[in-house]
């Protein structure tokens, strides 16, 4: 049984590539990597992360909680209807194809399809397809439990992964103040592809397909489906630095996501407190959307321009000017003891002694450092800053 078992879980995920929704995904990871780059040139003359940054974290952040979830779903016998899957799947190529991330946490997705689910039901209750019925969707039953319980896990899904797969790949943009200068602002638009296996019952699938995944339990059949769920995100911070707001906000998702599980476990009792349980994240989540894209937007930068120096923007990954420690937000105000004001002057103080670079630093807080770096040949032409101008 137990390798048989197996045996359908490794058939599923070879299925799964033939998923044109994953196909999509993979299209749409390398578009916002050449989105951001052409935005970053804009700005910079200059690229922070390879184009390819996108489309190569797609999976390599979130493979770990996709097995995860894989697992509790099978494992805890979390049944979903085939309905529903096709319904959550075209929710997430439109939200895909829309390109705004900030509505494309899981609750906005599972809400939308199981809530369009009750509504057909409703408008017209006999549809059937292929052996599919729209009636056999147990929307009052066990779909009124399950469908939160795997909302309210995707959502502390999300939540980790904005905490921990964030702030190394926000994009700097410059923004002009209204004095007409230029300052910093730092943007993340990310998707990550959660390929989670789902169980749905009967043999509706295996009856069209005869070597698709699937086993027996007792008197009923079961099939396992490979959704390749997506999870997209999309936040500017411009009057905090990232690595101040995201890992808060990140905790505040995780936060609803235990929220909605807890909630929608009371479906056991009465189907009408899972759908309440949706209802709750996809306000709580928007709350959350709308309230920081409105603190982000009131008051001034946290990288504003400075006219004792010279405002660091970013800092390209393995640069001198990593190995220097220096961060967004941070000014510059002497390389090897001269004065700078510009990016002029900064480069041109550099090759003064281009064998070593010594600056003087003041930190997000205004406290003034020193510190100094090697630079090898032609390392002073790539310091690896992206600075305001």
């Amino acid at each position: 049984m137990s390798v048989n078992w197996w045996m359908n879980v490794l058939q599923a995920i070879v299925v799964f590539f033939l998923n044109p929704l994953f196909w999509l995904i993979l299209l749409v990871a390398v578009a916002l990597g050449y989105m951001r780059v052409k935005s970053e040139r804009k700005d910079f003359n200059i690229r922070k992360l390879p184009g390819l940054t996108e489309f190569k974290r797609l999976f390599a952040d979130s493979w770990l909680y996709a097995l995860l979830l894989s697992v509790l779903f099978s494992g805890i016998g979390l049944v979903v209807d085939a309905g529903w899957i096709v319904l959550f799947s075209a929710v997430m190529i439109v939200v895909l194809l829309s390109f705004y991330y900030q509505w494309g946490s899981p609750i906005y997705t599972i809400a939308l399809s199981f809530f369009g689910l009750v509504l057909w039901q409703r408008v017209e209750g006999t549809f059937s397809y292929q052996g599919w019925s729209l009636q056999d969707a147990d929307l009052l039953g066990q779909l009124a439990v399950v469908i939160p319980v795997i909302a309210g896990l995707l959502l502390v899904a999300e939540g980790l992964l904005i905490q921990k797969s964030t702030i190394n790949y926000t994009s700097p943009q410059l923004e002009k103040t209204s004095r007409g200068l230029r300052a910093a602002r730092f943007k993340v638009k990310r998707i990550w592809l959660l390929p989670v296996l789902m169980l749905v019952p009967g043999d509706m699938i295996a009856a069209h397909v005869p070597y698709w995944p699937q086993f027996t339990l007792g008197a009923e059949s079961f099939s396992f489906v490979p959704v390749p769920v997506v999870i997209g995100f999309s936040q500017i911070a411009r009057k905090h630095f990232p690595d101040e707001i995201l890992p808060k906000l990140g905790l505040s998702v995780i936060r609803t996501g235990i929220v909605v599980l807890v909630i929608g476990l009371g479906g056991l009792y009465e189907p009408y407190i899972g759908w309440a349980a949706l209802l709750v994240g996809v306000v709580v989540r928007t709350v959350l959307t709308i309230s920081v894209a409105l603190k982000e937007r009131s008051g001034g930068y946290a990288a504003p321009p400075s006219s004792s120096g010279v405002v660091v923007a970013g800092v390209l990954p393995g640069s001198p000017a990593e190995k220097l420690n220096l961060l967004p937000g941070e000014v510059i105000h002497a390389v090897n003891g001269i004065q700078v004001a510009n990016e002029k002057e900064l480069y041109d103080a550099i090759q003064v002694n281009a064998a070593h670079c010594r600056l003087q630093v003041a930190d997000r807080n205004g406290e003034v450092r020193l510190m100094q770096q090697v630079l090898y040949r032609h390392d002073h032409y790539q310091l690896g800053l992206l600075l305001v101008r």
